[in-house]
Order: C-alpha cells, then sequence, then structure tokens
C-alpha cells in the first residue's frame, strides 16, 4: 500500500515510528506537510505537494497539530473527496478539538463526564458556583492541548481573576467540577479501530494537577476496566476515529470521559505500556483496506 504520513515533523517520535513500522511491514511510506499542500479544486481534485501533483494513496494518517487543526482539516478533507481512505476523518479532527463541541456530541451518546458549564457572556461567580458547586474548579480553553490553557481555581478570587482575564479578551472556556479523588491523576487509553489496545495512568509532579507528560508528569501501565474500554471505544466512535487517545477520570461515581485526542503521540503510550502501538496502527490498516 502506499501511505501518506500528514506532518509537520517527520523527525518527531510519532511519524517516524509510524513510517518505521510501515516500511518494515512493506509499504511505502511518504510523510507530507500538510502545510506545503496545494488544494487544487477544478475538474478532478488535485493536491499538490512542492508544486509536485501526489498520487493518490490508499490512507492518510494523520499527524495534526492543535495550531493548525483548520489546514490540516482541508487537507484531510480534500483526501476525503478523492476517494482516500482516512484513520481521521476532517470532521473528527474539528469536532474533537473544539472541547465543548465535544462534550455536547459525547453526551447525546450518554457517555459520563464531570458536570461543565460553557457561557459567552459575562457572568457572576456566585451563577458559577450555583451550577458547577463551590471551589476548586477546573478551567479550560476550548481548544487548549497537553495541560497548556487548563488551570486549578481553589478559590473565588484565583477564578475571579481567571474569568475576568479571558472574558475581557473574549477567549472562549470552559468551566469544570474538580474530582478531588482523581486530582493529578488520569487514564489514557488508546483506541485503534475497534479496541483499546493500550492503556497507561499518567500521574502528575508533586503539586501539579495536571497529569500530562508534557508538563513533568509520569505513568504507569494499566489494566482498565470493561466499562473504561467500553467508554472510550464509544467515545472515539462518536467522532468517527479509527485511531484516538481517550482521557478518562476514576472517580467515586465511576469513570468519567475527558476528552478524546484525535491525534495522540505514540511516545508515551509505547513506553509506559510496552505495547507496539505502532503495529496495531499499521496491522489495522491491512486487515481492513479500503
Amino acid at each position: 500500500m502506499i501511505i501518506y504520513v500528514l506532518s509537520r515533523f517527520k523527525d518527531s517520535y510519532s511519524t517516524s515510528r509510524l513510517k518505521e513500522e510501515a516500511v518494515g511491514l512493506g509499504h511505502k511510506v511518504k510523510v507530507i506537510d500538510y502545510m506545503h499542500c496545494e488544494l487544487l479544486i477544478d475538474k478532478k481534485f488535485t493536491v499538490k505537494y512542492l508544486n509536485v501533483p501526489l498520487k493518490i494513496p490508499d490512507v492518510v494518517i494523520a499527524r495534526v497539530g492543535a495550531s493548525s487543526t483548520r489546514q490540516g482539516a482541508a487537507v484531510l478533507k480534500h483526501f476525503q473527496c478523492m476517494g482516500v481512505r482516512l484513520l481521521t476523518t476532517p470532521e473528527g479532527l474539528i469536532q474533537s478539538r473544539d472541547k465543548f463541541l465535544a462534550m455536547q456530541l459525547m453526551k447525546m451518546e450518554n457517555l459520563p463526564m464531570p458536570k461543565t458549564l460553557h457561557f459567552f457572556t459575562k457572568t457572576t461567580f456566585s451563577n458559577i458556583q450555583y451550577e458547577i458547586g463551590n471551589p476548586p474548579f477546573i478551567i479550560k480553553l476550548l481548544e487548549s492541548t497537553q495541560g497548556l490553557g487548563v488551570f486549578l481555581a481553589h478559590n473565588k478570587t484565583v477564578a475571579e481573576k481567571i474569568f475576568a482575564t479571558y472574558m475581557s479578551s473574549n477567549e472562549p472556556f470552559l468551566v469544570q467540577e474538580f474530582i478531588k479523588e482523581s486530582s493529578g491523576k488520569d487514564i489514557r487509553a488508546f483506541v485503534v479501530g475497534d479496541d483499546v489496545v493500550a492503556s497507561m495512568e499518567r500521574v502528575a509532579l508533586s503539586g501539579e494537577f495536571r497529569s500530562n507528560l508534557h508538563r513533568g508528569g509520569t505513568a504507569y501501565k494499566v489494566e482498565l476496566t470493561d466499562e473504561e474500554r467500553d467508554i472510550a471505544i464509544r467515545a472515539a466512535n462518536v467522532f468517527g476515529l479509527e485511531i484516538a487517545g481517550v482521557d478518562i477520570l476514576r472517580s467515586k461515581k465511576g469513570p468519567l470521559l475527558l476528552e478524546v485526542n484525535s491525534s495522540p503521540g505514540l511516545e508515551g503510550i509505547e513506553k509506559y505500556s510496552e505495547v507496539n502501538v505502532t503495529e496495531h496502527i499499521i496491522k489495522w490498516i491491512e486487515q481492513h483496506g479500503n
């Protein structure tokens, strides 16, 4: 098969592993920096890369960064219009990146998640307190990633300061209940196709509430319950994603869904789960062709 990997960084761990594993299994792989693509609509759809028309591949794997979601989605849509199989649809990429839209779609499927509030005009602390409960609160920008743009407001003073900052700049954000028993910990379930192929529990640095590995946290291999596996697979299906990193909190109320990452990194999950996730991805592509 001819496989294109859309990625801005050909030497990154995830992109390198995808190419390495696919080539090792006998496939032809080309890494495409989607920001250098030209999308032509004429008598047919054409994707040019560095001014050269690309051959139509068998499948496209997307490694699209949060800062270029729209551009990556446009390239994916063009390939989709050409009849190319995508592991990540442009709609799934865009929907999963908007945290509140993603939560709306997942709640429609009755997936469990923390109580969340989103608003468009200035509101009062007492109103937020009435809807969410007493502090601490989690405050998130709608397109935050890798723990950036995620804050813990321990009290009213801190919360109001953060609210004022983002309301004055018209930066969209949401407020979420704080799950005390899971502070500094979450589960990353890695979905490939119709199964969870690997999982890890991420643990934050001492004094840090964000468990992201990019924030200095560490992780451990973990076994998921049947309920957690079911939630992860259903969440990925909401967005039509064949590859997804699903983040789950373990709470007193049971597992709660945090978010779905449509372009999950491979380094951490392969290291801590001790599973060759990349091989699972390529094998899934082989077993489920066009």
